[in-house]
């Protein structure tokens, strides 16, 4: 991918606003550069610029298809969508990896995206060795080579390729990269706060409520933080009342080995630990005596708390119980909420329209682009196509 560099620059100088009127070969030119960050060949670009000036309703979305279709779309934009999401630091130049792979050929493959959260998905490439449980190395080989993701990315699966448990595969959520970053060391309530982030577009802070009830806090919290239970009553509850009943779904999960680097590997515990006596990772009971009368948790089962009070407004689908027992059916309850969908719509104008959304004119696409996405079989090259279209320029 390094080798897209040079271009992607060549690309940036296009992308500043447009003056004036703009003809059918300068929205091309947009639409191209937006998606791919590379400029269009002459051919491409006059077959773009035909299609936008034949028929102005939809020949601009058939121009932004054709100009997904150069790699570039694959091998940089969509790698620089993704990559954030797989890491801490939220570093864009991470080395590709499992997650940001399956993202993307996921995207490739028009995969309902809904399903990036609970399905047995797994992308891998054609470089050996192959894509392994406890190495990066296939994927770092993807990328050292500058493979053409749009070619060489096959589906897979994690049971048949990394040897998953059926029951513990829950889409990106338990791809190698997600499990190092958001299940080393802590205690697992990373993986939430991060999948909260990046795929309903909010933060604990963003969801706190101070009104759901406090009895599946676990024990680690303590209640008088300082010695002043003022902290924990007005602060410190609205976000674990809700965060820890569901953290509770990856109570199994753990990694095995450093938090960075090409080592490592997923651990999920499928009988009884020695050391506490359960299937309960051992994280899940650290910390006891800051409040010993706090939930001990004795399984996977997660239940939503948010689906009442000023949460309820994500929009949960009232087709879903609200709760469950692991990560699989955890990432269908969040996946399938009506915020899941408008942050998709949020993180790709942001992505090819170069900022956030400012105006009410913006509000109005965003909520278009929404209802396109579900209408759509949740295809995410149509949102992506919509708001390239939406900042090609006048």
């Amino acid at each position: 991918m390094q080798g897209y560099r040079g271009s992607v620059l060549v690309g940036l100088m296009l992308l500043l606003p447009l003056t004036g009127n703009a003809n059918s070969r300068d929205q091309a030119q947009r639409i191209h550069n937006r998606l791919a960050g590379v400029p269009a060949d002459a051919a491409t670009l006059q077959t773009m610029a035909d299609l936008i000036s034949s028929n102005p309703a939809s020949g601009p979305h058939a121009a932004a298809e054709l100009a997904m279709e150069h790699p570039a779309f694959y091998n940089v934009t969509l790698k620089q969508f993704a990559t954030p999401w797989t890491n801490e630091n939220q570093d864009v130049f991470a080395p590709l990896n499992d997650y940001t792979a399956t993202v993307i050929g996921a995207i490739r493959d028009d995969v309902d995206f809904r399903q990036i959260l609970y399905a047995d998905l797994l992308y891998v490439g054609d470089v050996s060795p192959a894509a392994a449980a406890d190495s990066n190395e296939h994927y770092r080989n993807l990328e050292s080579r500058h493979a053409n993701l749009k070619e060489v990315l096959t589906p897979s699966s994690q049971i048949s390729q990394y040897g998953t448990p059926a029951e513990a595969v829950a889409g990106v959520l338990t791809s190698r990269a997600a499990a190092q970053a958001f299940f080393y060391a802590g205690t697992n309530r990373a993986m939430l706060r991060f999948t909260l982030m990046n795929h309903m577009c909010r933060d604990l802070e963003q969801v706190k409520d101070t009104s759901r009830p406090s009895d599946r806090i676990r024990q680690d919290v303590s209640r008088s933080p300082g010695g002043d239970s003022r902290i924990f009553r007005n602060n410190c509850i609205g976000c674990h009342s809700g965060m820890d009943p569901l953290a509770q779904a990856f109570a199994y999960y753990d990694w095995e080995g450093e938090q960075q680097g090409d080592d490592g590997r997923m651990v999920y515990n499928t009988s009884n630990d020695p050391d506490t006596g359960t299937r309960v990772q051992g994280k899940y009971l650290i910390n006891s005596n800051n409040f010993p009368w706090g939930y001990i948790t004795p399984n996977d089962s997660w239940d939503n708390y948010w689906r009442e009070g000023p949460n309820a407004n994500l929009g949960w689908d009232p087709n879903l119980s609200g709760s469950g027992n692991g990560a699989a059916s955890l990432g269908r309850e969040l996946a399938q909420s009506d915020v899941f969908s408008s942050c998709q719509a949020e993180k790709v104008f942001q992505a090819v329209c170069l900022r956030k959304p400012a105006d009410s004119d913006d509000t109005t696409q965003l909520a278009s682009m929404t209802s396109h996405f579900k209408n759509d079989n949740y295809r995410m090259k149509t949102l992506f196509a919509d708001a390239a279209v939406y900042c090609m320029g006048d």
